[in-house]
């Protein structure tokens, strides 16, 4: 009697650990178009996590939101269109080409653009101030024995 005490007291912290059930739809199918669609949205609190992957409160709510807009018979568009308005382009893992994002979009290829431009200048100015050494004919003689060593060896 004393060692099944002792083994569900030792057992009991455990329990503690438990967390709550994952909130899951009754129909699975509606479960993995919510988990298809939450890949593409992001995650409000986390920002680098996708909202079917992050744990937030936040996220849960917009997940359980989702789950009852698919419910209610609307399209993962409408969704989608519904969170945007709400949140901003920002609940898009992949935000839309548009005039205020088009820095976004194109502006690591800009700079990438000018850092090679500016390369390019550097290394021609560099090569017109660097005067280019020519070889006396001794020199050259003894470069091409250095590079072409007596086969007899």
């Amino acid at each position: 009697m004393k060692h099944l005490l002792i083994l569900l007291f030792c057992l009991l912290p455990t329990y503690s650990y438990a967390g709550e059930a994952k909130d899951l739809a009754e129909d699975p199918v509606l479960e993995k178009r919510m988990i298809v669609l939450a890949e593409n949205l992001r995650c409000l609190v986390c920002q680098n996590e996708s909202l079917a992957s992050s744990r937030s409160e936040l996220a849960n709510d917009l997940r359980r939101e989702v789950r009852e807009q698919m419910k209610k018979g609307l399209t993962d568009q409408e969704i989608i269109d519904y969170l945007v308005s709400r949140y901003g382009d920002f609940v898009l893992f992949d935000p839309p080409v548009k005039s205020y994002t088009l820095l976004l979009w194109y502006g690591p290829f800009a700079l990438l653009l000018i850092g090679l431009a500016g390369l390019v200048f550097q290394l021609r100015k560099r090569k017109k101030t660097i005067p280019e050494n020519q070889l006396s004919a001794e020199e050259a003689q003894r470069a091409a024995a250095l590079l072409n060593p007596p086969k007899d060896l």
